[in-house]
């Protein structure tokens, strides 16, 4: 098994199954938009199109996790940690409607990280 290119907060995991009992499957799209594509944004599946340049970095509490294929060029060697914070969330993902937000924290891989990284894979699977 290789370095997790994803990683989730306890936090963030709870808000997780908590949308899950009211929408089903999710997936989670980190585009590198300005403004609210700067976020994470949570769909229910088949709520947002993933697109043939998207990167699938792996697995949270069984949500896939997608990037933008041009900012996975830019973010490749950074590992990434799902985090919610209070406050209202980008419009369109699901736990705006719950007052708190999806945030991520990075750093980047270590050398030896680097070498035994899980692979990613692209475009949809939805």
């Amino acid at each position: 098994m290789g370095s997790k290119r994803v990683l989730v907060t306890e936090k963030a995991i709870a808000i997780i199954h908590q949308l899950k009992k009211e929408y089903g499957e999710l997936f989670f799209h980190q585009s590198g938009g300005c403004c609210e594509g700067s976020y994470p944004h949570c769909f229910e599946k088949g709520g947002f199109l993933i697109g043939s340049n998207d990167v699938c970095l792996g697995e949270i509490e069984g949500c896939k996790f997608y990037m933008a294929g041009d900012q996975f060029e830019y973010w490749k060697h950074t590992q990434l940690t799902l985090d919610v914070i209070e406050g209202r969330a980008a419009g369109f993902s699901l736990e705006s409607t719950l007052d708190v937000a999806f945030i991520i924290h990075s750093r980047l891989f270590t050398a030896d990280e680097l070498i035994s990284l899980d692979p990613v894979s692209l475009g949809a699977e939805e």
